[in-house]
């Protein structure tokens, strides 16, 4: 599980914006945000620094 939406809709970004700023297609972040996919370290990194938001916040490791 994630809060990614709910941290760029707070920052005011759109899937595509977010996107752009990792450096991921716009259909990763739309997989990311219904968690079909479990983005690696990298991009959870890049997603994170995006959003300026600890990683923590972001991603539930179970």
């Amino acid at each position: 599980m994630n809060r990614v939406k709910d941290y760029r809709k707070g920052a005011n970004l759109t899937q595509e914006d977010l996107a752009s700023m990792t450096g991921v297609s716009r259909q990763t972040i739309i997989s990311i945000e219904k968690n079909k996919f479990v983005p690696g370290l990298d991009i959870a990194i890049r997603i994170s620094e995006s959003l300026k938001t600890p990683i923590n916040k972001l991603f539930y490791f179970v």
